[in-house]
Parts: C-alpha cells; sequence; structure tokens
C-alpha cells in the first residue's frame, strides 16, 4: 500500500480512512481529484467522480483519474440505484440548489454516504456578525458575501435535522476543528454546533 498523500488535507485523510480497501466510490464535487487519487493508489479503490467546473474536471483527466463534468442537482438521477459502495459529497452541499434533493439522491445511488461541510454555527461566524452586522468570513468560509459559491449555508444542528427529514441514519460524525484536527461526535449537540469549524458525516438510508 502507498504511502498518505502529504498534500492531501486532514479532513479528507479522515474520509478516506472510512472507506475499506476496493470500495467502488463516486465523489460528487471532486475538484481536482485529490481523494479520488488517494482512494486509488492507498485504497485500491474504484473511484470516480463528477465535477462541475471545467478547470477541475481537466485537472483530473491530466492525472488519469475517471472524472466527468456534471452537476449534482440535476445528473445524480442519472446513476442506478446503489451501484456505488460510497457515494462522497466534500464541501458541497452548501452549494447545491436542492440539498436536500440531492442528498436523496446520494443515499439512493451509494450504500453509504459521506458527507462534509463547513458549520455556519461556529462561534467565530455567530461572533462576526453579530458584533460586525455582515457576512462573515472565516478559514473554512473564505468568500466575500458577493463571490461566495455557497448558497445553502448551514449548522450541524440544522444537518441533523435533514437526515431526519431525510430517513438517513448517522453511523458516524465528526468535528473538524479550526486546526484541521479532526475529533468524534457521539451525540452532536449545542455544544459541537457552536465549537466545531466543519462537520463530517458518514450516512445510511434508514431501513423502512
Amino acid at each position: 500500500m502507498l504511502a498518505k498523500s502529504p498534500a492531501l488535507r486532514k479532513e479528507l485523510l479522515r474520509i478516506a480512512e472510512m472507506v475499506p480497501a476496493s470500495s467502488r466510490v463516486l465523489d460528487v464535487g471532486c475538484g481536482a481529484g485529490e481523494l479520488i487519487e488517494h482512494l486509488t493508489r492507498a485504497k485500491g479503490a474504484d473511484a470516480r467522480g463528477i465535477e462541475l467546473s471545467q478547470a477541475g474536471v481537466n485537472a483530473c483527466v491530466a492525472k488519469g483519474l475517471s472524472v466527468i463534468q456534471g452537476d449534482a442537482d440535476t445528473d445524480l438521477a442519472e446513476y442506478p440505484a446503489q451501484s456505488f459502495d460510497f457515494a462522497i459529497l466534500s464541501q458541497t452541499i452548501q452549494a447545491t440548489h436542492r440539498p436536500r434533493d440531492v442528498l436523496d439522491q446520494l443515499l439512493r445511488i451509494g450504500r453509504r454516504v459521506i458527507v462534509s461541510f463547513p458549520n455556519f454555527g461556529f462561534w467565530k461566524v455567530r461572533l462576526k456578525l453579530a458584533l460586525t452586522g455582515r457576512m462573515p468570513r472565516t478559514g473554512a468560509l473564505d468568500y466575500a458575501w458577493h463571490e461566495t459559491p455557497n448558497i445553502h449555508l448551514c449548522t450541524i444542528a440544522d444537518f441533523v435535522a435533514l437526515t431526519q427529514e431525510t430517513g438517513a441514519r448517522v453511523e458516524r460524525a465528526l468535528a473538524v476543528e479550526e486546526s484541521g484536527e479532526v475529533r468524534e461526535l457521539s451525540a452532536p449537540g449545542y455544544w459541537d454546533n457552536l465549537t466545531a469549524e466543519g462537520a463530517i458525516f458518514l450516512l445510511t438510508r434508514r431501513a423502512s
């Protein structure tokens, strides 16, 4: 097994740790393909991607990765049910137009789903908004309001509520600290919603 890529950020390494070797993986909003490349090399995964930006697709193809251009809001319906062991949506759900529909599609096509996102309930976000009256900028949300791709920001509490609405079962939840370190969330609550800069959730569809 090849060593972990030093360029992979800690959040993506923790996502990769959740994926067993030789899994079939779809990374939605895969960017330049860092996670796909790592899973392919280090885990022997059959990892594929879908990416909206042409620049991201070009970067992936240049690395020899199996990535197509597509939109999470409209193109996930084309994938057969249960066609992947893992469907991954990293730092992307807040940039989709219909987050609930996207999560529904992920739960349909993946036996397990991993979602990560910036937490708008983070204390620095709350404080900056309260003190300045303007949209805050943090390391995880480093955009001016008029340039941001994030159109549906949420808190950890909001996402937990969404999992309940979509019939998802939380198998594992992690808090992403401002430093990039990651810790377990045994029962996401008020304190985690306040102190975590982001979160990672491992989900399955709740049995009907």
